[in-house]
C-alpha cells in the first residue's frame, strides 16, 4: 500500500508562508459544495493591471457559449506569434478573465497575442464538450489570424493545471485531425491521468487534494469509465505521442500530477519529440498562482517566458 506523503515538511518556507495567509477550502469540493466554493471564488478581488494591453472578448457563433479574449499591447500593428490559453480549476471551476494579469504580463514582455478561451465546465458540461470548445476557439483563431494579426505559423498552445490538461487533449486531437497546425504547446502542472495511480496521485497536496481530483474527473468523464476513458480527455492515456509541437512541462515536486508529468516528459522524448521539463522543489500544486512572489515562482515564470519566447520568435 503506498504511503501518504506528508508534504508540509517539506514546502519551500516561502510557499508555505502563503499558504497559510490563504484559505483554499479544496478538501471539501463535491457536488453540494461547488455552487458556493465558484462563487467564493467569482468574488475575489481582481489583480490591478498595466493598461498597457487591450482586451476584447469575442463570442463563437457557431457555438455560442463559447468566449475568447484576445489580448494584444496597444500600439502594436505587426503580425504576431500567439498563445492560445486554456485556465486552469480542476475542470470544474475558473474563468478565462482569470487569465488576464498572465497576458498583461506576457503580451508585452513577448511581443505575442494572448489568447484565453471560456469552455464549459463540468459536471453541466462533460467530455467531449470542453475539448470541443477549446478545439472550436483555436479553429477560430486560426480563421481569424489575419483579421486579428496573428502570424498563423506561430500559433501555440498552454494552460495551467486542468487548461494544462486540456491543452495535452487538444494537442493530441489537433495532430490527429490535421486540419490546422500547432507550434508548439505548453504545459503547467497539467492534469493528465484520471486513473489516480502513481505515488504522488496520493499525496496529501494543500492546494488539490486527492479528493478533489477524482470529483473533477468524475465530474469532466461523466459515465466513462476504466478502459472507456479515451486519451483526448486523459492525455496520458495516450500511446502514441509522436508528432507532437515542441513541449514545456514544468510542475512543483511535490504536486499530486507530479508523477504523471513526469512520466509524459519522458514519454514525449522517447517519441522524438522536444521536450523541456522543469521540476521546482519544494512546490505543491498551482504555487505561482497563489504564491507568485516567491523566489521559486518568479524561477518558473522566467523558466516558461524564455522557453515560449524562444519558439515563438525562432525563424
Amino acid at each position: 500500500m503506498t504511503a501518504i506523503l506528508n508534504v508540509k515538511p517539506l514546502l519551500d518556507p516561502e510557499i508555505a508562508d502563503a499558504l497559510s495567509a490563504v484559505n483554499l477550502q479544496l478538501d471539501s469540493l463535491s457536488k453540494e459544495s461547488l455552487p458556493q466554493i465558484r462563487k467564493r471564488m467569482a468574488a475575489l478581488p481582481a489583480v490591478p493591471l498595466s493598461g498597457k494591453v487591450e482586451c476584447i472578448e469575442h463570442v463563437l457563433t457557431e457555438r455560442d457559449h463559447v468566449s475568447v479574449r484576445v489580448h494584444r499591447a496597444i500600439g502594436t500593428t505587426n503580425e504576431l506569434p500567439c498563445i492560445y490559453w486554456m485556465h486552469g480549476g480542476g475542470l470544474v471551476l475558473g474563468r478565462s478573465v482569470g487569465d488576464d494579469p498572465r497576458f498583461d504580463r506576457w503580451c508585452p514582455r513577448l511581443n505575442c497575442v494572448g489568447i484565453s478561451v471560456d469552455y464549459a465546465l463540468a459536471p453541466e458540461s462533460t467530455y467531449p464538450g470542453p475539448l470541443e470548445d477549446c478545439y472550436a476557439g483555436l479553429r477560430w483563431v486560426h480563421d481569424n489570424a489575419e483579421m486579428l494579426g496573428i502570424d498563423v505559423q506561430r500559433i501555440g498552445i498552454g494552460g495551467s493545471s486542468a487548461g494544462a490538461g486540456l491543452a495535452a487533449g487538444l494537442g493530441l486531437l489537433t495532430r490527429d485531425r490535421a486540419e490546422m497546425p500547432i507550434a508548439f504547446q505548453a504545459l503547467f502542472y497539467p492534469m493528465l491521468d484520471d486513473r489516480q495511480h502513481t505515488t504522488s496521485s496520493q499525496w496529501h497536496d494543500p492546494v488539490w487534494p486527492p479528493q478533489a481530483n477524482r470529483f473533477g474527473w468524475d465530474s469532466y468523464l461523466g459515465d466513462l469509465g476504466g478502459e472507456s476513458v479515451p486519451h483526448y480527455a486523459a492525455a496520458s492515456r495516450a500511446t502514441d505521442l509522436t508528432g507532437l509541437p515542441p513541449t514545456f512541462i514544468c510542475v512543483g515536486a511535490l504536486d499530486c500530477f507530479s508523477d504523471e508529468d513526469i512520466e509524459f516528459a519522458t514519454r514525449l522524448r522517447h517519441a522524438g519529440v522536444p521536450t523541456e521539463l522543469h521540476v521546482y522543489p519544494g512546490a505543491p500544486h498551482g504555487f505561482d498562482a497563489f504564491a507568485p512572489n516567491t523566489a521559486i515562482a518568479r524561477q518558473a515564470n522566467r523558466d516558461m517566458e524564455d522557453w515560449l519566447s524562444s519558439h515563438m520568435h525562432t525563424s
